[in-house]
């Protein structure tokens, strides 16, 4: 992909979210990878979305709905989830689009960091 990154940054993808979603660089802190997650969703991306939800949460086979078209992300809140932190937790709303009507995700998510030092979703709490 080319172009703006779908996660809202002013960065281009392959200098954002491309390099989480193929490998090369790893998510510094729990926020960049919920934008990488969520611009995963929006380019249809399960196998990153599966990489990088924690084993213990992860389901077996991710199946996403066509019919949904992500829009935008807005970041509410940000708690620890830093480069020197274990835990962290991103409150985001997230657009999307179904069957022609517009709709927003309202979630906080948890996240882990492995014993590798990679970042990873474990859950979240939807309102």
């Amino acid at each position: 992909m080319s172009g703006d990154c779908p996660c809202g940054s002013p960065h281009a993808y392959a200098a954002c979210c491309g390099p989480l979603h193929d490998g090369t660089a790893p998510a510094a802190t729990a926020l960049a990878l919920m934008r990488s997650r969520f611009s995963a969703f929006t380019l249809g991306d399960t196998g990153y979305l599966l990489r990088s939800w924690h084993p213990r949460t992860r389901p077996a086979d991710l199946e996403l709905d066509d019919t949904l078209i992500w829009r935008r992300l807005q970041i509410v809140d940000t708690e620890a989830g830093g480069p020197d932190d274990e835990e962290g937790i991103v409150e985001f709303r997230a657009q999307y689009e179904h069957h022609r009507r517009r709709h927003i995700l309202h979630e906080r998510s948890r996240f882990t960091r492995s014993p590798d030092g990679t970042w990873r979703y474990l859950d979240g709490e939807i309102s």
